[in-house]
């Protein structure tokens, strides 16, 4: 039986939250920037990795940690 991490998961749920806001705040930001095309290729590559991380948080706390079977109560 393995137990699930629920603070991983949630840790992981909030990086994905606040890449896809960081994403789009400066989506809205890059019609300002002198080269808007390098800025969202930086922030695509920024968003992607926080995102990747996030997901993997997320599916390292849903797999969980393995639990003998002495803990658990009959």
């Amino acid at each position: 039986m393995r137990k699930k991490n629920w603070r991983l998961v949630g840790a992981g749920a909030m990086l994905l939250v606040l890449a896809v806001v960081f994403f789009l705040l400066m989506a809205s930001m890059a019609s300002k920037s002198t080269d808007p095309v390098e800025l969202m290729r930086i922030v695509g590559q920024v968003g992607g990795v926080a995102g990747g991380v996030g997901v993997f948080l997320v599916i390292l706390g849903l797999v969980g940690k393995k639990t003998d079977n002495a803990d658990q109560k009959p």
